[in-house]
C-alpha cells in the first residue's frame, strides 16, 4: 500500500476544505444563517504541522488539539499569527499550567475544580483564558462533561473565579442511528445555550455553542451551532492510494 506524497495530501486538504465550506454554507441557509456565521475549526489530532500549516495557509482562523503535550510539541512550528489554538480534550489539572497561556481558549472545562486550576494558572501569568463548559448532553458513562441539568449552577459557580471567563458551551454527541436522533440532542445543547445566555449574568458569555464534528457537523448547525470541529474530513483519517 503506498501512501500519498506531501503534495497529494496539500491537495487533498484543499478539495476536502472547498466541500466542507459548501456543506457548512448549505446548512447554514438552511438555519437561517450566513456561511460566516459558523467558525470551522480544524482538528489537528496526530497532524503532522506541515499539514496543519498548509489547512492555516487555506483559510483556517482555529485550529483544535486534544492532547497539551501534542500542541505543545508542534507549537513553534505551527503559523498562529493569524490562528486561534483552542484544547479541546480532556484536561488534567497538573497539565493546566503547562497550556494556560499557550492557548486562547480551552473548550473542555469539565468540572468546577479544573476551572479554579486555569483561573490560577492565569492569574499567575497575567493571562486570561476565555473556557467553555463541556457538557455530557448524552449522559454517557464513558465520557467526561457536567450533566445536563447542573450547567447553570456550576457556571453561576465557575464564574466568580478569577483569570478566566465562560464564553460558552461544547459537546461530543454520541452516537445515534437517525438523523432525528443526532437532532434531538443538538436541540437540546442549543436551547441550554439559550437559557443560559438569556440569564445575562456577568462573566458568563454565550457566544460560542461548539458542537459537530465530521459526521455530524451539518445536523449541529441546523441546530443552532456556530463552531464546528473539523478532523478527518480535512486531513483524512488514514490517507493511501
Amino acid at each position: 500500500m503506498e501512501w500519498l506524497s506531501d503534495e497529494e495530501r496539500y491537495s487533498a486538504i484543499e478539495e476536502n476544505m472547498k466541500f466542507i465550506r459548501s456543506e457548512i454554507a448549505e446548512a447554514a441557509l438552511k438555519s437561517g444563517r450566513d456561511f460566516n456565521d459558523i467558525v470551522l475549526m480544524a482538528v489537528t489530532k496526530t497532524v503532522e504541522s506541515k499539514f496543519i500549516n498548509h489547512a492555516i495557509n487555506n483559510g483556517i482562523n482555529f485550529i483544535g488539539e486534544n492532547k497539551v503535550q501534542e500542541f505543545l510539541s508542534k507549537e513553534s512550528e505551527l503559523n498562529l499569527v493569524d490562528c486561534n489554538a483552542h484544547l479541546i480534550g480532556h484536561l488534567q489539572s497538573n497539565k493546566a499550567r503547562k497550556i494556560v497561556g499557550k492557548v486562547e481558549t480551552i473548550q473542555s472545562v469539565d468540572s468546577v475544580s479544573i476551572a479554579k486550576e486555569i483561573g490560577k494558572r492565569s492569574t499567575d501569568i497575567g493571562f486570561h483564558t476565555k473556557i467553555l463548559l463541556e457538557v455530557n448532553v448524552g449522559n454517557e458513562y464513558s465520557k467526561f462533561g457536567f450533566d445536563y441539568d447542573e450547567v447553570y449552577e456550576k457556571a453561576c459557580e465557575i464564574s466568580e473565579i478569577s483569570g478566566i471567563s465562560i464564553d460558552g458551551l461544547m459537546c461530543v454527541a454520541p452516537i445515534c442511528e437517525k438523523e432525528t436522533e443526532i437532532r434531538s440532542v443538538f436541540s437540546n445543547m442549543h436551547r441550554l445555550f439559550i437559557d443560559i445566555r438569556d440569564k445575562k449574568r456577568d462573566n458568563i458569555n454565550m457566544n460560542v455553542l461548539s458542537m459537530g464534528m465530521s459526521a455530524d457537523f451539518k445536523e449541529a448547525i441546523l441546530e443552532g451551532a456556530n463552531l464546528v470541529r473539523i478532523g478527518s474530513s480535512i486531513f483524512g483519517a488514514r490517507v493511501y492510494r
